[in-house]
């Protein structure tokens, strides 16, 4: 390519000057994770019916045509977001290690994470809320769901064989049961925490109230479980 010269000095070909555009490269599963967490924010503050692609694809930073790059519509990207969701709750738990603590002290450790985890991902609930709107049917056909609950009551009934060889628990108690004791009682606190508070005149989630619902809750399972 010729040079330019001015007043008799040599210049670099003007092509060279130019800066070189960065080459642009999409990294599918960083994409993929923004879209499901801009997905997740979008259902769990207006639910499945109420949510918008654009809206998701504005909230991800993408456009509309990448999310149906990756997803059918936004039913399969429901279906995934509540995949994502309870793969995060189950992952968690197993790191727990219950099956490694004295039994007592495996459910306690167990109703604190659950407790715990429900303040941190208030999303969690309103997108099980949502799900359960739609009768679960997304997760109904969801193989990878199904897999991620395979062995968890289980595991649970472990702790109570445990505790029942070791004299802490009494004989006979549902491990299924029993979870969805554990969980509701913090569950239903929470959820209906607006309607609690004007009924019983305090902030449900002021610290003190927070701690001392999870001790009530903590104690109640206990009295379910000790020797009659």
């Amino acid at each position: 390519m010729p040079t330019t010269t001015v007043e008799g000095r040599s210049e670099a070909p003007v092509a060279a000057k130019l800066p070189q555009r960065a080459k642009r490269t999409r990294d599918p599963i960083q994409t993929q994770a923004k879209i499901i967490a801009a997905a997740k924010a979008e259902f769990a503050k207006v639910g499945l019916g109420g949510a918008r692609i654009e809206s998701i694809a504005e909230k991800a930073g993408v456009n509309k045509r990448m999310i149906y790059e990756y997803f059918k519509g936004k039913e399969e990207l429901f279906q995934t977001v509540l995949e994502e969701m309870w793969t995060d709750i189950r992952t968690e738990e197993r790191k727990l290690a219950l099956d490694h603590l004295p039994p007592a002290e495996a459910i306690r450790t167990l109703m604190t994470f659950t407790w715990e985890y429900y303040l941190k991902h208030p999303e969690f609930m309103s997108l099980v809320n949502s799900e359960n709107l739609h009768r679960a049917r997304h997760v109904k056909k969801s193989r990878r769901f199904s897999e991620l609950h395979r062995g968890f009551i289980d595991m649970l009934q472990q702790i109570l064989d445990r505790g029942v060889a070791s004299g802490d628990f009494r004989p006979g108690v549902d491990a299924s049961q029993l979870h969805l004791t554990l969980a509701a009682i913090g569950y239903y606190y929470l959820t209906n925490r607006f309607t609690g508070e004007v009924i019983f005149g305090f902030d449900f989630v002021s610290k003190e109230a927070l701690q001392k619902r999870l001790e009530f809750n903590i104690d109640t399972v206990f009295s379910l479980l000790r020797p009659r």
